[in-house]
C-alpha cells in the first residue's frame, strides 16, 4: 500500500472521529439546554428508586421517631401493604394507643382496641374511621414517590424547570391534581445526575406561600426499592423548622 492510500486513510479516520466526536458534544450541549420532558424524568427517577418494579407488591412494616420543633418525639408503627390494599397504623399516646386500620378502601378506628372511641380522646387527636384513610393516603404518598406520580388524576407539567433550591440545582417537576383527587399543588426535585428524589414541596394556596417543604437524608433500602431515611419538614413562608421522620426500621 502506497504512502499516500495511507495517509489518506488516516485522515479519513481523522475527519470521522473528530465529526462523531463534534456530533456528541453538540447532542450533550442540546440535552442540557432544553428543557427535560416531565413523563421521562419522572419514568428515570422511578428507574433509581424502584428498578425491580416492586412497589406494587410491597409489604412491610415501618417504624418511625418524629422529633417535634419543641424537641418532643413520637413514635409510630405502620405496615404498607400494597399487594392486599391495606394499611395498618399504631401510635401511642399519653392515654392510651390509638390504631387505624385500611382494608379494600374502609378504614377502622380504633382506642386500646375498641372501636369505641372516647369522645374527649376522638376530639383531641381528631380520630375516626376516615382519618384512617388519610393516614393511608398520606404514608403511602409521601413514601410512594416518584412511583405514585403515575397515579390516575395526577396533573404533571410537560416540561421540568432547572432551579436552584436549597443551594443544589435540581430538575423540578409541577403537579396539580384532577379536584376529584386534591386541591394542593406540588414539587418534585430531582438530582439532575442520578434523577433521585431529593426533595418535594406543597401549596394549598401558592399565591400565599402557605403549605411545606420536605428535604431528605439518606436513603434506605427497602425490597430493593430506595426510600427516605430522614425527612426534614419545614414551614414555605418562613422556612421555619417543623418537624424531622426519621424511619428508624423496616422488614
Amino acid at each position: 500500500m502506497s504512502f499516500m492510500i495511507v495517509r489518506t486513510i488516516i485522515l479519513l479516520l481523522v475527519s470521522l472521529s473528530f465529526t462523531a466526536s463534534s456530533d456528541a458534544q453538540m447532542q450533550r450541549t442540546q440535552d442540557k439546554g432544553q428543557p427535560r420532558l416531565s413523563t421521562v424524568l419522572i419514568d428515570k427517577s422511578i428507574q433509581y428508586h424502584d428498578p425491580h418494579n416492586n412497589w406494587p407488591t410491597l409489604n412491610s412494616a415501618l417504624h418511625f421517631s418524629t422529633i417535634m420543633a419543641d424537641k418532643s418525639e413520637r413514635q409510630r408503627d405502620i405496615r404498607i401493604n400494597n399487594k392486599e390494599d391495606a394499611f395498618y397504623f399504631v401510635s401511642a399516646y399519653p392515654e392510651g394507643t390509638l390504631k387505624y386500620n385500611v382494608e379494600s378502601n374502609i378504614g377502622t378506628a380504633l382506642w386500646n382496641d375498641s372501636p369505641t372511641i372516647p369522645a374527649d380522646m376522638a376530639k383531641k387527636y381528631r380520630i375516626s374511621n376516615d382519618r384512617a384513610v388519610m393516614y393511608r393516603n398520606y404514608y403511602s404518598y409521601l413514601y410512594g414517590m416518584p412511583m405514585k406520580l403515575k397515579d390516575p388524576g395526577t396533573l404533571v407539567d410537560s416540561f421540568a424547570t432547572v432551579v436552584t433550591f436549597h443551594g443544589k440545582t435540581y430538575d423540578r417537576i409541577r403537579v396539580s391534581y384532577d379536584p376529584a383527587v386534591g386541591t394542593d399543588t406540588w414539587y418534585f426535585y430531582f438530582d439532575t445526575e442520578t434523577h433521585a428524589l431529593e426533595a418535594y414541596q406543597f401549596y394549598k394556596d401558592e399565591s400565599k406561600n402557605d403549605g411545606e417543604y420536605i428535604l431528605f437524608e439518606e436513603l434506605i433500602d427497602i425490597h430493593q426499592i430506595k426510600i427516605p431515611k430522614i425527612r426534614h419538614w419545614y414551614y414555605n413562608r418562613d422556612q421555619k423548622f417543623l418537624a424531622t421522620d426519621i424511619l428508624v426500621s423496616a422488614n
